[in-house]
């Protein structure tokens, strides 16, 4: 056992020296000599940055750096920068400098030793980044008092493509592309024409071509003019206080384009674009606001104004507007002893030409006068009272069958809903009765027979139930097209002859036909349904009700829990009823239902709304 530990001993000793021995340095051994080129950094449109490292030293060097080159092997003989930096260091990292942009080179590390004999890293390459456009500024010529023209040629792209070239001009030295008014005349590098438009008269201007490519914008030599004197600019201001024989304008001079307004005011007439050879109002000189009264106009009239301002350049004008004097828009009224039994729970009264209903003309046809007039009694008498009491002329019936004489006798109709014209130039009238219906491709009689509505003293207007498929409809009276109205505008106005009215959702509609104010007609036609925490769709989805002709009422059957619920039309809650179910209100209270069950529900809308609720 002792003789195995001494051998171990022993054996352990000899490897210490020997290791010692391997790791102690001699200088007689030496590697050969050997580099590399590791990285490239910071490259730019003149430079960039080449590292080196020694990975073996041999017997010394006595010089390295970065040769570089356009071709491929560069070599010391070629280009080379010198490294300057601690000897001491392996890594050493070389700034290439006056480099052509936007060219490739290539480049590797190098390192001469104490024999002259120059050994070489790897080859790398790489391109520098190009620079912006050089280019010049074309003269400005064809300058006047808000316009020139300008230009330029790229003279050197700088090593990428010419995006986007153009001048740019300011009221400030040094105009800038981001910051300046500018053209935009394409890519390339051609000469460019640039036209400058919208300048003020009489102002110095700066301006300079410019040129983009992917390293930025470059300029060329700003050019400095000064435009002649322009023409002012000018606005019309709206017309207002429209009469019959007057009117209201003005303008304002908003710039003087460089030289004294010795003159502003406005210019009026019958043709579009009237001139200062026209009518004319003067309104001062200089820059600012104006008003001109306009009168002497002639009534029901149109004219056409404008405003205008005149300097050393010449006149220029705002906007051409145009308006129509007011006509004489008619009013005569209807008084007869029909008048009281006919318009229950209203102020009119019988034989009170200012408690009667009206005929009115229009300012198109301002004397045509027509309305609406409704006549229950059996025989009626009646007469057209020009002012709202017997001091005007009041007019009867003529010598000849429609026309009119002043203090003529009282004129007979039966009952009849009556639509009423009045010619007040040729002094005659017609009463035509009238007895109103929907017709159309959406209604159940197509274009060929009306679906009858029925006359509501009450509420003035005729009411009714109609059915109505996706198509269109319109209102006619005495299912003949004699009188028939839709509307133009696609609302609820109606107006003589008007476009047929699209629907776009079959279902059972409630009409109102409303003729009781003449010339502003109107109608709606709205679907009704139920709506709930009693329903069975709760307060999301509405029970549509149905029309029931016989009882003229929308009715539903429909399961209800215990809860609330009320009318509302259309899916929406802009039209809605309830409250009291004997007299239901717009927005009224929710309506109570007290026990759950299978209900039929009738709902009134003739006259004041009502409905009644039935358990089955």
């Amino acid at each position: 056992m002792k003789r195995t530990i001494y051998s171990l001993m022993a054996l352990l000793i000899t490897a210490s020296v020997f290791f010692a021995a391997c790791t102690k340095e001699n200088p007689d051994v030496k590697l050969d000599p050997k580099l590399s080129t590791s990285q490239l950094l910071n490259i730019t449109s003149d430079g960039a940055t080449v590292v080196g490292f020694v990975v073996a030293q041999g017997s010394g060097f006595v010089e390295r750096g970065i040769c570089y080159n356009t071709a491929t092997a560069p070599t010391i003989a070629n280009h080379k920068t010198v490294y300057t930096g601690e000897a001491a260091t392996a890594t050493f990292d070389v700034t290439l400098k006056g480099l052509a942009y936007a060219t490739k080179y290539y480049a590797r590390a190098y390192a001469t030793d104490n024999a002259g004999t120059t050994f070489y890293g790897e080859e790398y390459n790489f391109t520098t980044l190009p620079v912006v456009p050089e280019l010049a500024t074309a003269p400005v010529v064809a300058i006047t008092g808000n316009s020139a023209s300008s230009g330029g040629v790229v003279t050197v792209p700088g090593g990428a493509a010419v995006t986007k070239q153009g001048v740019c001009w300011s009221e400030s030295p040094n105009p800038t592309y981001e910051a300046s008014s500018k053209t935009d005349n394409g890519n390339g590098t051609g000469p460019f024409v640039s036209a400058l438009t919208g300048l003020k008269g009489n102002t110095i201007y700066y301006l300079r071509a410019y040129a983009i490519n992917s390293a930025g914008t470059g300029y060329g030599p700003e050019l400095m003019f000064v435009t002649l004197v322009n023409a002012p600019t000018v606005t019309t201001t709206a017309v207002t206080a429209i009469t019959k024989v007057s009117a209201v304008s003005g303008g304002n001079v908003t710039n003087d384009g460089g030289g004294t307004v010795t003159a502003r005011g406005l210019v009026w007439g019958l043709s579009a674009n009237p001139t200062i050879t026209d009518n004319k109002i003067a309104g001062g000189t200089g820059t600012g606001s104006f008003v001109s009264n306009i009168t002497g106009l002639t009534k029901f009239t149109t004219y056409h104004v404008r405003a205008f301002a005149t300097n050393s350049a010449g006149t220029s004008y705002g906007d051409d507007l145009s308006f129509t004097t007011l006509a004489d828009i008619l009013t005569w009224n209807i008084p007869g002893n029909y008048v009281a039994a006919s318009y229950p729970g209203s102020t009119y009264a019988d034989w009170s030409p200012d408690k009667s209903p009206q005929v009115i003309s229009t300012i198109a046809k301002p004397d045509k006068l027509e309305g609406y007039v409704y006549m229950s009694g059996a025989a009626n008498e009646w007469k057209f009272a020009t002012k709202p009491n017997w001091d005007g002329p009041n007019y009867g019936s003529g010598a000849t069958a429609g026309s009119l004489d002043a203090n003529g006798p009282n004129i007979a109709s039966p009952a009849g809903y009556y639509k009423i014209n009045v010619d007040a130039t040729a002094m005659t009238y017609t009463a035509v009765a009238t007895v109103w219906g929907v017709i159309g491709a959406a209604t159940p009689g197509g274009w060929d027979n009306s679906t009858a509505l029925t006359y509501q003293p009450a509420a003035r207007a005729w009411t009714g139930g109609v059915h109505l498929t996706v198509n269109e409809f319109k209102f006619r009276a005495n299912n003949a097209w004699d009188i028939n109205y839709g509307s133009t505008a696609g609302n609820a106005t109606l107006n003589d002859g008007g476009s047929n009215i699209p629907n776009a959702l079959e279902a059972d509609y409630f009409f109102t036909l409303d003729l009781s104010h003449p010339n502003a007609y109107t109608y709606s036609a709205n679907r009704w349904g139920l709506i709930g925490a009693a329903t069975p769709g709760g307060w999301d989805s509405d029970q549509n009700m149905t029309w029931d002709n016989t009882l003229k009422a929308l009715k539903v059957t429909v399961n209800l829990t215990a809860g609330e619920m009320k009318f509302r039309a259309n899916d929406a809650w802009d039209i809605n009823l309830g409250g009291d179910i004997n007299a239901l209100t717009p927005g009224g209270a929710n309506i109570a239902v007290a026990v759950a069950g299978n209900y039929t529900i009738t709902l009134w809308l003739n006259g004041t709304p009502h409905c009644t609720i039935v358990k089955n």
